[in-house]
């Protein structure tokens, strides 16, 4: 048996979710169009024959403007490191932007192998790959370089096979039947959360954070889920409730659908939302939602 615990870093918006999702094949991550989708640093554990393969899901990359920011940059400059490889996400642009001259230089600092992943190949010219590949050789001596989209699955096996090269011997790290160490009631909350991102438009999403509060199960088998979903001003409170509790009812169909997919049951969900002004820049909120340093 081999394992290889392996951390995907990028900018905000490279497929860093979409790409675990793809080679799990399972949605462990929740994935948005909007950058910051994800804030904390995500487990996802999938095998090929006797080699299981351990993914660190890190949030985007980018410049913090708030507590919360520093936090998931934190993470992401934690999480490379003490790990077998390394994969650095970047779209098909042939330059390399200071996000990525930043994350580069975390990496040569960690001494920890890099690979770099060419991310949404399905929307350029395939001609176009060698001049990207060839910036990004000059600039960091890769392992291998492999072009991939994840979201049509084009080149997962050829990543796969580059990523148990760097498997090493000895019993796999977390049990064969397991796909996330996230608890369920984390990943409901996140459901959610990804509802409110697709939904609602500008920083109102990003100023949310969603807690559940209930996760029980009736001898029926229906799960009764309660959760708050709080903003940063009472206006954004309105918005998201919306007019006659039209918009908060569409964010609660939505999530539900995919909390039951994901449950196997059906679930009586029951939504509410309050506010807390600037949660993101106040530490004590930070802990109470579970962004501590504790990775």
């Amino acid at each position: 048996m081999k394992s290889a615990m392996i951390t995907i870093c990028g900018r905000p918006n490279v497929g860093k979710s979409t790409l675990t999702n793809a080679l799990v094949g399972e949605k462990i991550a929740i994935v948005s169009p909007k950058p910051q989708t994800t804030r904390s640093r995500i487990t996802a554990i999938f095998s090929r024959g006797e080699t299981q393969f351990v993914l660190l899901d890190t949030p985007g990359f980018h410049k913090p403007k708030t507590k919360l920011g520093d936090y998931m940059v934190n993470v992401v400059r934690e999480s490379v490191a003490d790990v077998d490889l390394v994969l650095l996400l970047v779209e098909p642009v042939a330059s390399v932007g200071p996000q990525e001259e930043a994350l580069l230089e975390r990496i040569r600092q960690s001494g920890v192998p890099a690979m770099l992943v060419i991310n949404k190949i399905d929307t350029v010219d395939k001609a176009r790959l060698l001049e990207i590949m060839a910036v990004y050789a000059a600039a960091y001596d890769f392992g291998a370089i492999v072009p991939v989209s994840a979201k049509t699955g084009d080149g997962l096996d050829e990543l796969t096979a580059e990523m148990e090269k760097y498997a090493v011997e000895g019993p796999h790290l977390f049990p064969d039947d397991m796909i996330t160490d996230q608890p369920e009631r984390q990943i409901c909350a996140e459901l959610v959360r990804e509802k409110l991102l697709r939904c609602l438009d500008k920083e109102i999403p990003h100023g949310t954070a969603v807690e559940v509060t209930k996760f029980s199960e009736r001898d029926s088998g229906i799960i009764d889920l309660e959760v708050t979903i709080f903003c940063e001003k009472e206006s954004h409170k309105g918005i998201i409730i919306g007019k006659k509790g039209a918009m908060l009812k569409k964010i609660g169909e939505l999530a539900r659908h995919d909390i039951e997919e994901f449950m196997g049951a059906k679930v009586n969900l029951q939504t509410w939302v309050k506010v807390r002004e600037n949660w993101r820049d106040s530490l004590a909120s930070l802990r109470n939602f579970g962004f501590t340093d504790q990775q």
